[in-house]
């Protein structure tokens, strides 16, 4: 083979590796922290686990009297982040069904989730905190099990909502202090302010205007 054949393949390689080197960098990164792991008693971890066992939502949840209209307002207001009804709709039911089951607000989850993926299942920062609500990986080896994907949605939701439940818990029910643990700034007023504030946005009471808005700013 010529000095010629050897070279151009070479060249093309090194230039197609660059190209994906600069794709990857270019790639959009969630802008989570990370959840400190730290050293849990048998029983919490017992109770952990209990929370996070699979429990479908109901088939006939989104036709619930008490459901419904929250389903239809947040959908409006989330159809331009998720275009697609169907998802749209599931990822609702879900959020609202698992942010219910563990005892948190629905309008304080959908705040963190776009604080921390900006409505992305597929995110993962830089800390390797994964999917919708940026959960970290070693929940999985300290309270799951090895077959369960923090980028399935019902999976995602259900650990982000037992382990904010856990901090809130933990900080006998002090907001920004559990939110400061679940994103791994705590004692830091930032990250619970910008939460909080994201969660204001799908309020029924917050203009809809005001929302798309921001949405439109976020995605730019």
């Amino acid at each position: 083979m010529t000095p010629h054949g050897t070279t151009r393949p070479r060249a093309k390689l090194a230039a197609l590796a660059l190209l994906a080197a600069c794709a990857l960098a270019g790639a959009p990164r969630a802008l989570a922290g990370a959840q400190v792991e730290e050293q849990l008693a048998a029983s919490v971890v017992s109770g952990l686990q209990r929370a996070i066992g699979d429990n479908p939502v109901p088939r006939d949840y989104a036709e619930r009297a008490g459901v419904r209209p929250w389903l239809s307002e947040m959908s409006r207001r989330l159809a331009q982040r998720m275009p697609d009804d169907a998802a749209r709709n599931e990822f609702l039911a879900t959020v609202h069904y698992e942010a219910t089951r563990a005892g948190l607000d629905p309008q304080l989850v959908l705040g963190v989730i776009h604080h921390e993926s900006n409505f992305r299942k597929y995110a993962v920062s830089s800390a390797d905190a994964r999917g919708f609500m940026q959960v970290m990986p070693f929940w999985v080896r300290l309270i799951g099990t090895p077959d369960q994907n923090l980028f399935q949605l019902r999976v995602n939701l259900r650990y982000g909502c037992t382990i904010l439940r856990h901090y809130l818990d933990v900080e006998n029910g002090d907001l920004y202090r559990a939110l400061g643990r679940y994103n791994g700034s705590l004692g830091r007023p930032e990250y619970p302010t910008a939460v909080m504030a994201a969660a204001q946005r799908y309020r029924p009471d917050t203009s809809i205007a005001a929302v798309q808005a921001a949405a439109t700013v976020r995605t730019r």
